[in-house]
């Protein structure tokens, strides 16, 4: 049996056109990595999340290997890229509606202006923000 392209990619452009199509914002958690290219002063506890909607971020490329674009973080601009295998969910940041994949012991981060942290639950994984 031969296994095609992995999965998580497409799951990833497909929640993001979720959210746009939608009109929320699409966010990403990622599990900071040594290919991990983000400002390091805006991680915390290995995790960054991201706001990759079209008003937050430039020339966003979704593809299957890395997710890139430029954003600005206190005004700076920055050149983000992200692989895949770093995703540990995306989101809509109305709702918490997303994905989470499978990582081991991941805990996501907390979203701006939330409470607490966005966490799976147990059994069925499910995000939401705590207000």
């Amino acid at each position: 049996m031969t296994t095609g392209p992995a999965t998580k990619p497409y799951l990833i452009r497909a929640i993001y056109e979720w959210c746009t199509d939608s009109g929320f914002t699409p966010y990403l958690a990622v599990q900071v990595d040594d290919y991990t290219q983000v400002p390091k002063a805006y991680v915390k506890e290995g995790r960054i999340v991201l706001n990759i909607g079209a008003d937050a971020v430039k020339n966003l490329h979704l593809g299957n290997e890395d997710i890139t674009c430029s954003g600005r973080f206190g005004g700076v601009a920055h050149q983000i890229i992200v692989p895949v295998a770093a995703v540990v969910g995306i989101f809509a940041k109305e709702n918490g509606q997303g994905l989470v994949f499978q990582a081991s012991q991941t805990v996501l981060p907390t979203v701006d202006g939330a409470d607490g942290p966005l966490s799976p639950t147990p059994g069925k994984p499910k995000l939401t923000i705590v207000k």
